[in-house]
């Protein structure tokens, strides 16, 4: 019994899976078998979201339309946060996004970047000032991801954003996240538990990197980056790239 309740009070991103299948008591092929038909179940999701998406898209790309230096920043701790900044920093080489129109707030710095620092998440003044020191302001576009929806980091920044009037939005893969209160905007991806229970590395990263990807992709899409299906304002910093732009401006030009 007491076991039941202490179960249910975990986010959902925390529970063990149904009718308790022990990923590690099949055989390799069996397990991989399994957790590709449990992140098949992440386009259903997102479908569900598309349409709030979509609002999003709309508002955002206002609102950074109507700012010449307005910013799009992430914030999140350990896998989400990693996510938020591989989404962002792709902006300025495939859409010409400015370098100074992009920032990231991950809990623990930059050094979480490639390695894990996951006691950082529970520090909220480091939160605060981090958003202090950043200069968040009512021009700016702030994404707060997180899969449990309760991390102390996140909230605590997108809190600080949403009273310096900045456009929030929250992503919460658990539907009754503390996240959820901070956001303008809000996105639920309802993955519940993982194959590995809590490792939202899984199935709950998988999501969040979609709806980004689809959320960033769309609000360039608006703002004019895109001609005729191409990457009208690439960057060109390799041979590759060079050579992708020279065909797109003979493509657009032509």
């Amino acid at each position: 019994m007491i076991i039941l309740i202490m179960v249910s009070l975990l986010p959902k991103t925390e529970q063990t899976y149904k009718n308790n299948l022990s990923v590690d008591k099949m055989t390799s092929l069996e397990a991989l078998k399994f957790m590709i038909n449990d992140q098949k179940k992440v386009f259903n999701i997102i479908s569900k979201s598309v349409e709030q998406i979509n609002q999003i898209v709309l508002a955002a790309s206002n609102h950074l339309m109507n700012s010449s230096n307005g910013r799009i920043i992430y914030c999140g701790a350990g896998t989400s946060g990693r996510i938020g900044v591989q989404d962002g920093s792709e902006l300025y080489p495939t859409f010409g996004w400015p370098k100074k129109r992009f920032n990231f707030a991950i809990a623990g710095g930059k050094a979480a970047l490639i390695e894990s620092i996951e006691g950082a998440e529970d520090n909220k003044k480091k939160a605060k000032d981090h958003a202090k020191k950043m200069g968040v302001n009512n021009k700016d576009f702030v994404i707060g991801i997180a899969a449990s929806g309760n991390t102390p980091f996140t909230c605590s920044f997108l809190d600080f954003c949403q009273s310096r009037n900045a456009l929030t939005l929250s992503i919460s893969n658990n539907p009754n996240g503390e996240l959820l209160k901070y956001g303008t905007f809000k996105i639920i991806l309802d993955t519940g538990a993982e194959v590995v229970a809590g490792s939202t590395r899984l199935k709950a990263g998988t999501a969040q990197k979609i709806c980004l990807n689809l959320l960033s992709t769309s609000i360039m899409i608006k703002m004019g980056k895109v001609k005729n299906g191409m990457m009208s304002n690439l960057v060109a910093t390799n041979e590759k790239l060079k050579k992708r732009k020279a065909y797109i401006d003979f493509m657009l030009n032509s």
